[in-house]
């Protein structure tokens, strides 16, 4: 039922999606920092031939990938209208529509915010399996830390918030933990709009040190252990 709800939510979403989260400074600010980490990722692993955007939405990142899968029909039209020459499939993180060990590199944003813990570890043990060899899981998640108070009015909705450790737990010896990244160090919506752009440097620069533990939200990159 929680994973329905999910569904239907971003069904009707899905014709406004792009206007409404990523048109406006902040959605565009996310943006930056998420594109500025992928495209420093993939300079440095070339040699990734077959890479996976799960919970690819409308496509907003599928350049950086060969394959995208969304479990929501609708949001897949949108991608499908703006990648017609892309492998687009319907699927979901826990049951992922590829073949094991067929896919070098997938990466995974703003999905796992959505899920609890037990979903989580299915959705690592589902990556684990579809992965090749010494291949590469990306996802992000909100920092515990940073998540003092949840305002949203669905109980699903960015609702759930993890660390490292916790992350480290759930997959136990199957996974090394490779690079940690953070997204957004300042709090962008209590700053000017007109204003942001400005910070977006510092807080690429600050999100690549310590103080990557007090962003509000993780990028993790993991390497799949034989």
């Amino acid at each position: 039922m929680h994973q329905e709800k999910i569904k239907k939510y971003y069904d009707q979403l899905a014709s406004t999606y792009d206007e409404n989260r990523f048109s406006n400074t902040y959605g565009r600010y996310i943006n930056a920092q998420e594109r500025n980490f992928l495209t420093s990722f993939f300079h440095e692993h070339k040699r990734l031939n077959k890479t996976l955007d799960l919970g690819c939405g409308t496509g907003r990142l599928l350049d950086f990938a060969t394959s995208g899968v969304d479990f929501s029909e609708e949001m897949l039209s949108q991608a499908k209208a703006k990648y017609p020459y892309k492998n687009l499939l319907a699927g979901n993180i826990t049951e992922i529509p590829f073949e094991n060990e067929s896919l070098d590199c997938i990466f995974s944003f703003h999905v796992i915010m959505h899920q609890d813990k037990e979903i989580t570890q299915q959705f690592l043990s589902e990556s684990w399996q579809k992965l090749k060899p010494n291949g590469f899981l990306i996802f992000d998640f909100p920092v515990k830390r940073r998540r003092k108070n949840h305002t949203s009015t669905e109980s699903w909705h960015a609702y759930n918030s993890f660390d490292a450790e916790e992350i480290k737990f759930l997959f136990r010896d199957q996974w090394t933990i490779i690079e940690t990244r953070g997204v957004l160090f300042f709090p962008v919506h209590r700053i000017p709009k007109y204003l942001r752009w400005l910070f977006l440097p510092l807080d690429n620069l600050l999100c690549r040190t310590f103080l990557k533990k007090w962003a509000s939200y993780q990028i993790i990159v993991l390497q799949k252990v034989q």
